[in-house]
């Protein structure tokens, strides 16, 4: 094998990828009006379709899913549109693009909820600070959800993912990582619950389980892909025994013919750890026989590795995404790359977002 592989097409939920280089999902608070995407997010978009999917920006199902400022939704029919048009100019383009589905439970202040606590599987409050309209506020001591609830929020994904297909969207991912709500129910420390959404593996990740079947009603399965991070301890994130819980999810997770699930290698603090796996993809790939993609402080020497040794069939990149609108060319010929400027990640305008340069 050589090198080239990384740029090879790849087959993907009955689309043709141009190349195994992929697009993570990144927040960038740039949705000021009513969950709308920025006016700039098309041309934002469209810059980076030489990717071979991109995956969009977290994206809010509903009002009562909301845990920073900003963020764009996709359950009015002004968001809508306005993703629609997005999709639009990316195809155009000869891009593919699926969008990221977000609930942040926990993760989340009242100040986002009229007040109210934030939903969560069990009361049990995060660690850290979201950005409200009055500054930085420590995470709010959530609201254990009723079995009511959690069937409407269910229903929330299967309508955001209903809405994201009407938009043009290729397919969607569940965002099941960073401590966010389905992380908050696979994982034994913020899960406490006694009914039948907590307790045991098999309880903890059936709402997981259960979000996949109510989305596959809407769509084709091999559209549906999910993020992982079984070795990431940040937003408070801690569970007895990671390796036995996300195994278990991952191997059932072969039963639905997903298009994907993106898994992210460990963080330094994990791999300290008892139990957590210090080499996610090697270890999870000999579990999943679906398409895998790996994410997390990856660079052109690692993307190579790991699709030539078989521990990933797709990589991918967020911060230097966001940095280089044209990272496939320049992996390709290995030259140098932009780098990303902290301090426009999040909010404001062009910069930082639509003028990074091309070679």
């Amino acid at each position: 094998m050589t090198e080239n592989m990384l740029f090879e097409s790849y087959k993907y939920g009955g689309m043709e990828l141009k190349n195994r280089l992929v697009m993570a999902a990144m927040t960038r608070s740039r949705s000021f009006e009513r969950g709308v995407p920025h006016e700039l997010a098309s041309l934002y978009y469209t810059q980076r379709a030489s990717a071979g999917l991109i995956i969009t920006e977290g994206t809010e199902i509903s009002p009562k899913s909301s845990g920073y400022l900003w963020c764009p939704g996709i359950y009015t029919e002004e968001q809508i549109t306005s993703w629609a048009k997005i999709v639009k100019a990316v195809h155009k383009k000869g891009g593919n693009i699926s969008m990221q589905l977000w609930h942040t439970g926990r993760i989340s202040h009242s100040d986002f909820h009229g007040g109210m606590k934030p939903p969560a599987p069990s009361a049990i409050a995060a660690i850290g600070k979201t950005y409200t309209n009055e500054g930085w506020k420590e995470f709010s001591e959530p609201q254990e959800m009723s079995r009511d609830e959690i069937k409407s929020v269910i229903n929330d994904y299967k309508t955001a993912a209903k809405n994201a297909m009407e938009a043009g969207f290729d397919g969607i991912e569940i965002h099941g990582a960073f401590g966010y709500l389905p992380d908050q129910f696979l994982c034994s420390g913020s899960n406490q619950r006694s009914d039948e959404y907590g307790g045991s593996v098999e309880n903890r990740a059936r709402f997981v389980i259960e979000i996949i079947e109510a989305i596959a009603e809407v769509m084709d399965s091999q559209r549906i892909g999910i993020k992982l991070s079984p070795s990431n301890i940040g937003n408070s994130m801690s569970d007895e025994n990671p390796t036995e819980t996300f195994g278990y999810l991952i191997k059932k997770l072969n039963d639905y013919n997903l298009g994907h699930i993106q898994l992210m290698e460990a963080d330094e603090a994990a791999k300290k750890l008892p139990n957590y796996v210090a080499n996610v993809a090697a270890h999870f790939r000999k579990i999943y026989k679906g398409t895998l993609i790996s994410n997390n402080n990856h660079n052109r020497k690692t993307a190579i590795e790991f699709v030539e040794s078989g521990k990933a069939n797709l990589i991918s990149f967020a911060r230097w995404f966001l940095a280089n609108p044209d990272l496939p060319e320049r992996f390709r010929l290995n030259t140098r790359l932009n780098e990303p400027i902290k301090k426009t990640f999040y909010g404001g305008g062009a910069e930082g977002y639509v003028d990074y340069p091309f070679l």
